[in-house]
């Protein structure tokens, strides 16, 4: 069983966007999947509670209240969405589950440097753990002065940024219905497809 963990101690910076899109993918390619919701707004949960019954089926999991849930028996992949404030012991536990971790970031200077110190405090515990993380940069719009701010920050993290994602209403429509980018045709969403390769081939890893 794979644990992807999408973790910011940031608020409002895009862990359940990215984390449902992730759970998406991962049914889509015929995984059985469970969306691990540790944010105590349950928003990942309340998403699935969306979700068509035609749809991929996506387990949910409340993980907000105990250390020792264990998924139900053949999940393949565990997505888990983490709350804000994450840090030291918290942190810790959940990099204990953790296979891979990703790291969503949007293109605001209060973000970015609320993300520093966290990158610090995963920087000196991946050197012990071995743990393959990536960044990925949410709601970028390449035209603004904001998000060169953001190219220049993740230029200096001895981190992979494997994508950016642009400002889009795709995701809040699709949101809105229990559904990702990858449960409806491709031709409605190829621009932002295009933009996911760099995650999903870092997830098939």
């Amino acid at each position: 069983m794979t644990v992807i963990v999408v973790a910011n101690p940031k608020g409002g910076v895009g862990k359940s966007t990215l984390s449902t899109q992730v759970a998406g993918y991962l049914a889509r390619r015929g995984h059985t999947v469970l969306l691990g919701d540790s944010d105590r707004q349950q928003s990942a949960s309340r998403w699935l509670a969306l979700r068509p019954k035609q749809a991929r089926p996506i387990v949910t999991w409340d993980a907000s209240h105990s250390d020792n849930l264990k998924p139900p028996p053949g999940t393949t992949h565990v997505v888990l969405d983490t709350p804000a404030g994450l840090h030291g012991r918290d942190l810790k536990e959940v990099l204990k589950r953790a296979d891979k971790l990703l790291i969503p970031l949007q293109p605001s200077v209060f973000d970015i440097m609320a993300t520093q110190d966290f990158v610090a405090e995963l920087q000196e515990r991946r050197r012990s753990v071995g743990l393959p993380i990536g960044v990925v940069g949410m709601r970028v719009d390449a035209r603004t002065l904001s998000a060169e701010k953001l190219r220049a920050f993740v230029q200096g993290l001895e981190l992979p940024v494997l994508t950016y994602l642009r400002d889009t209403q795709n995701y809040i429509n699709l949101a809105g219905q229990g559904l990702t980018l990858f449960d409806v045709a491709p031709g409605r969403v190829q621009r932002d497809l295009e933009q996911w390769l760099p995650i999903c081939r870092w997830l098939e890893q």
